[in-house]
């Protein structure tokens, strides 16, 4: 062997190949399990130092899911939905580990509970774990691969706390620079950074919040995590009032830290629901704003087998779909960029098949399998004709839907006259051809539950109107109890409470439709229509909703709306909290320690007469002074505003550059992801591609989407395929035969 060149292929000789992964997280816990799995790839005379840099010195975990973080953080997927290894379903992956040796969240968490009795532990497979119980086990699979690969006589591994704020190259290969000025040299660098957050002084939003709060006095918070150092009562004590920017999971967490975390409790009360009694230690007051003025909406109790085979397979939105709409309406490159594919626009093009798909989805939980048929047949001329692109596009995003409303219109009119008992359900069977009374049964059960249902079944078999058996009953599920209602919306979808004159009006407008929110939920992802729709859309088909997206799938206007407009909608629709965790947001609405007021397009600007901040809604009239302002939003990255230096240097060296989508229209949109090779190798300022690096996870959003994920185990996930993909380069690069 030689030593190797600028084009890292060859591996070194007489010393061991040096591997450096920067950043301990997660990620780095994925890329030890398959590197300690396969490590009997090395071969004779080879060997292997590895070197792990994590600057929190939380290893397996980082900070975003560290063990020492607050107890009153969640994580937003239940525990037998997360695991640690690869297993079965992720192809290629080599010497899978004994199924004992790779357990689940939940499985990890049952063997924890059976050793140590903690409650926290106890958890059902369906149950959603704390953040901090996540970090636990990270941190133990963690040490469990490390040890793995220690035991290789060959092979030797290096835990160093320490912050990296460089890579550069050197005639040996890489130089790996930490902040406390040590260089250590590496012959190939995996970068695993994970989530960070901006900078305020190079962030506009972020300057803008810094300079409100300081021209208003208040304390000033960038990003709230630790919560227990950056949200302490030194800053957010009793007597203050916490403005809030963000409603999202970051949101949540800063709020049930704020509260539940300084000792006050949640207590059922009769019926349904939550009370809170506070302890006297939390904040005066809570504001929480943003842009729409909601929360996101709770997550539905999973009803769905968690190795994936009850996901949403599409009917309408599919990698097929996006194939003939590409070939048919895109817009080519002109000059002959046959590489390039054509552009699509995700309001014009993409956007009436989610809502298609959703409303369609929406209309089979509510009415079963037995109305399927009919609601496919009557749209898919319409569907058919989108795609070749001889039904226009662009003009109306519900132009997809409107049949299927025709076709839901008649099967209610049916189901009406049968339920009034002005039709028998034979009579109506004859003069349609889907199962009249499969159809109302299925029905009755989702909007009024089993009973019902059986007692509608008693007054079919009795030929008795079934309507009888339902005068006087409400959903227990909040539907309404109309057959000719619940009627699917995209508008009531994404914003389900519209402005309010008045902040009161506003405050109730928004809890009682967390209150409906909260009964959807419970009625889970399978029952539920709402939840199923969005359930089935934005999260099983988000790699359908991906493909047309990523890799300038979009023209670059429109990756820029969909950014900026449709991620939210996704993170609202389906990636909110659990249904428990929002029943303690509603308890804090409820009890006015947590005041949503402001309403939406919710702003802050310091007050002259006073001399403070206040958060100001311009569509409710509210008016409210803060003394602390918490960012508690969500970053995306972007080197130029990340707090970190790592990739601002990376960035200035020429090490790496930002990926652009340069449309054919002459738009140019750089959302702040790095540009990386098909193996996830940064490509270099001068256009040449750096192979002895790669960059995996949130630095190559922008190119790519719904990058921040658990690995999810029998889903042959994308988190363990792009580790894969490193790992086959690895090996490859090393010269060793496949195993």
């Amino acid at each position: 062997m030689t030593t190797p060149d600028v084009s890292g292929r060859a591996a070194p000789a007489g010393r061991p190949y040096r591997l450096a992964l920067v950043g301990g997280g997660p990620r780095a816990t994925y890329a030890l399990e398959r590197l300690s799995a396969t490590i009997g790839r090395l071969g004779p005379g080879q060997g292997l130092e590895v070197t792990v840099f994590e600057r929190t010195g939380e290893f397996g975990a980082g900070l975003a899911h560290s063990p020492a973080q607050a107890r009153t953080s969640y994580l937003n997927r239940i525990g037998s939905q997360v695991s640690f290894a690869a297993d079965e379903t992720v192809a290629g992956a080599g010497p899978l580990r004994p199924a004992a040796e790779r357990p689940t969240l939940h499985e990890w968490c049952r063997s924890r509970f059976e050793a140590t009795g903690d409650p926290d532990f106890d958890l059902a497979p369906e149950d959603w774990p704390r953040r901090y119980v996540h970090g636990l086990a990270l941190r133990d699979m963690f040490d469990t691969f490390a040890e793995d690969l220690r035991r290789h006589p060959a092979a030797g591994l290096r835990l160093h706390q320490a912050e990296v704020v460089e890579v550069e190259s050197c005639e040996d290969g890489l130089t790996v620079v930490t902040a406390d000025g040590e260089r250590h040299p590496a012959d190939e660098v995996l970068l695993l950074t994970g989530h960070s957050h901006h900078d305020p002084e190079r962030s506009p939003t972020g300057r803008r919040l810094a300079k409100c709060a300081a021209l208003g006095g208040a304390h000033h918070v960038a990003h709230p995590y630790p919560m227990d150092r950056r949200l302490g009562p030194d800053h957010c004590g009793p007597e203050k009032v916490v403005g809030c920017v963000g409603m999202g999971l970051t949101a949540i967490d800063a709020i049930l830290h704020l509260t539940e975390g300084r000792g006050g409790r949640f207590e059922p009360v009769p019926g349904d629901g939550l009370v809170y009694r506070p302890s006297g230690a939390e904040p005066a007051g809570i504001v929480a704003f943003s842009g729409s003025g909601l929360f996101t909406f709770a997550r539905p109790d999973n009803h769905k087998p968690s190795d994936g085979s009850g996901d949403h397979q599409g009917t309408f939105l599919t990698h097929e779909a996006v194939r003939q709409l590409r070939a048919n309406v895109g817009s080519p490159y002109p000059g002959g960029e046959t590489e390039r594919q054509p552009q699509l626009d995700f309001e014009k093009d993409v956007l009436p098949l989610v809502i298609l798909e959703m409303a369609h989805l929406y209309y089979v939980t509510l009415f079963g399998p037995g109305a399927t048929m009919l609601l496919t047949q009557r749209v898919m001329p319409d569907y058919l004709a989108f795609l070749s692109g001889t039904l226009a596009s662009g003009t109306d995003r519900d132009c997809l839907v409107a049949r299927l409303e025709t076709a839901v219109d008649q099967l209610t009119e049916v189901l009406d006259a049968v339920l009034r008992g002005t039709r028998t359900a034979a009579e109506a069977q004859s003069s349609v051809s889907w199962p009249v009374r499969e159809v109302l049964l299925h029905w009755t059960r989702v909007v009024f539950g089993a009973d019902a249902e059986l007692e509608v079944r008693h007054c079919l078999d009795q030929a008795r109107p079934p309507k009888l058996a339902l005068d006087g009953l409400t959903s227990p599920s909040a539907l309404d109890s109309a057959v000719t209602a619940n009627r699917f919306s995209w508008d009531d979808a994404v914003a389900p409470v519209s402005p309010q004159p008045g902040p009161r009006r506003f405050r109730d407008a928004v809890r009682q439709f967390m209150g409906r929110d909260q009964r959807w939920a419970r009625q889970g992802n399978r029952l539920n229509p709402h939840k199923a729709a969005s359930d089935g859309v934005w999260r099983d088909l988000r790699s359908v909703i991906s493909y047309a997206v990523d890799d300038a799938g979009l023209t670059a206007v429109s990756q820029r709306t969909f950014l900026n407009r449709y991620v939210r909608h996704h993170n609202r629709l389906a990636n909110g909290a659990a249904p428990e965790i929002m029943a303690k947001i509603v308890a804090l609405i409820d009890h006015g320690l947590l005041d949503v007021g402001a309403g939406p397009e919710a702003r802050v600007r310091p007050d002259e007469p006073t001399g403070r901040v206040v958060v100001d809604g311009p569509h409710t009239g509210f008016v409210r002074p803060v003394d602390v302002l918490v960012d508690a939003r969500m970053h995306p990255f972007d080197p130029r505003a990340d707090i970190l230096p790592l990739y601002r240097n990376l960035l200035a060296s020429g090490t790496v550059r930002l990926w652009r989508n340069a449309s054919a229209d002459g738009e140019d949109f750089v959302p702040g992801g790095l540009e990386l090779s098909a193996d996830f190798h940064p490509v270099r300022a001068d256009g040449s591609v750096e192979p002895r690096i790669t960059v995996l996870g949130l630095p190559s959003e922008g190119a790519r989407s719904f990058l921040l994920s658990a690995l999810r185990p029998n889903a042959g996930h994308y988190v363990m395929r792009d580790t894969l993909t490193w790992l086959d380069g690895f090996w490859k690069t090393l010269g060793t035969a496949g195993g």
